[in-house]
This record gives structure tokens, sequence and C-alpha cells, in this order.
């Protein structure tokens, strides 16, 4: 298992714009959002009320997860009717081209106080890294891969981008499980870096445009082959629209 090199949060805009990625521990993560850790724990109850993935062309069900959508401008976060995961095949050779509607994120979870804050505040360091202060359209993802059936894949598409202008991964738990190496490799280039986040609230963030990364495959840990499972959060910003779509969204909810 490789130990995370961590970014110093003061360095994180710099990083994405020089590296293409930053790595954060949990304690500078809830310093970003402005809440303490015990708040972001608060959130973590609601992965344990995920829904099945039908989409998987694997015909894997190791896959739970929900999806919502809001805009973001600077610090105001505001959520979008609920709508479809899109992706072209360019960005998602295996799930791409297919609009895949999940079942939504819980509104008990999105008023929680730490989810605008976590959201709005890691999308205010990515306008900072960008120079740029337009409205983001955002996509959150919680979810659970398990190893009921032996093995559970957190990246069945490999190695990808997903087609926005950043991604942030964050490690919610991990249980009973070997595996889920974080890979980061340069979209245009031989380097990349690999680690595996252990601490609950570790986050990945990512300049899409410059960095592909994937995670690989888990197992379970115990010898008896018990059922383990890796949770994150998901979290992608986009310029202009939401993917698949060219308008701003008619229908919001302030948050």
């Amino acid at each position: 298992m490789t130990t995370p090199i961590y970014t110093p949060l003061a360095d994180a805009a710099d990083a994405l714009r020089q590296h293409g990625y930053a790595l954060l521990p949990p304690e500078d993560v809830a310093a970003l959002a402005g809440v303490p850790l015990a708040a972001l724990n608060h959130l973590v109850p609601s992965w344990n009320a995920l829904e099945l993935d039908n989409y998987l062309k694997d015909g894997g069900r190791y896959r739970r997860r929900r999806h919502a959508c809001f805009v973001q401008d600077g610090r105001h976060l505001t959520q979008t009717a609920h709508r479809a995961h899109w992706q072209p095949l360019e960005y998602n050779a295996l799930h791409g081209g297919m609009h895949r509607l999940f079942e939504p994120v819980q509104p008990a979870t999105i008023t929680q106080p730490a989810w605008p804050a976590l959201i709005a505040s890691i999308g205010q360091l990515c306008s900072q890294a960008r120079g740029s202060s337009s409205p983001w359209f955002v996509e959150a993802h919680q979810f659970r891969i398990d190893t009921a059936d032996g093995i559970g894949r957190p990246t069945p598409e490999g190695a990808h981008r997903d087609g926005v202008d950043f991604v942030a991964v964050l490690l919610i738990a991990r249980e009973g499980i070997k595996g889920g190496e974080t890979r980061v490799f340069e979209a245009d280039g031989p380097n990349g870096k690999r680690f595996t986040m252990t601490a609950p609230w570790t986050m990945l963030l990512l300049d899409d445009a410059t960095v592909i990364h994937e995670s690989t495959p888990i197992q379970p840990l115990a010898a008896d082959g018990s059922a383990g499972h890796r949770d994150t959060l998901v979290l992608t910003w986009r310029a202009g629209a939401f993917q698949g779509q060219e308008t701003s969204p008619a229908e919001t909810n302030p948050i």
C-alpha cells in the first residue's frame, strides 16, 4: 500500500495549475470547508442508503450510488431539478452515450450544513486555480463499491477523464477490503503517481484536462471472503453547462 504525499492547503491551487492535481488530508479538507470533521462525519450514515446502479454494462452488482446536480456562483450553491447523468463516449467508452437516471441524493443529506459548505469551498478553490469566477455546473455522486461478489471495480471504465473542468474524489470509508489504489497520470506525458487513500475525508482534486485517473479493483480482506466496501464522494465542476445540456437549467432550489 503506497502512502500518499499530501499537498499543503496553501499550495493546492498552484499544485492544480502546475501538476494537475492536489491531495489534501482530512484536516485540511475540513479547514477548507470551514467546518469541523465531526460535521463532515454527520454525512457518512447516508452512504448506507444508496441504491443499486442498474446501468453497469459488465453485468456487475457491486456499485450503489446516488446523484444530484447544482449550480455554483461564488459561494452560493443552488440545487437543480433532478436530471440524468450523461457522458460522451469520448470520455467514458463503457458507459458513455447513456442517459443514466440514478436515484437522487436524499434531501436530509443535502440540508446538512457540511454538504453545501464542502462543495462550495472546493468550487472556490477550482475558481482560484482557473483564475475565473464563472458559474460552475456541479454534479455530486455518492458511491459504494462492495465485494459481495468477490471483486468490486471503482472505475470499470479504466483510466479516464470525465469531460469536466475539475474532479474531486473524497474517500468516505474503507471497510474490510484490499486494493483500491488511486492512480493519476499525465494526459499527454509519461509521469504518474499512485497511492492508496485510507483516511476518511482525504480528497484528491484533479484538473480533468491535464490528467487521467483510475482506482484499482477491490477484494475482500477477510480470509473467509466476507464482503467489504469502499465509499467515496465524487464531485465535478464544469463551466458553461452540464454535459449534454447547452443551456442553464430552468428549475433550481437554493440550499
